[in-house]
């Protein structure tokens, strides 16, 4: 599962990120563009994981590369 973290204060929001590393960096974000306050905003969260959805484009790209190969091989 991946999250996005959305600040309370401004517009910054992580990019999908895992739960500790997108906490972390709101964290961040907060002691540098607002000391001071409590972090806070909003979390988007998404069931599959940024790397679920390389995983099907490299599925589809190898499908078809090998329609390719056939149809190169058939004629």
């Amino acid at each position: 599962m991946a999250n996005r973290y959305w600040c309370g204060e401004c517009g910054f929001k992580t990019p999908w990120l895992e739960k500790s590393e997108g906490l972390r960096r709101q964290i961040e974000h907060y002691a540098s563009k607002h000391p001071g306050s409590s972090p806070g905003g909003q979390v988007e969260t998404r069931r599959r994981s940024p790397v679920a959805s390389r995983g099907c484009l490299l599925l589809a790209t190898t499908a078809l590369v090998v329609l390719g190969i056939v149809a190169a091989w058939r004629h």
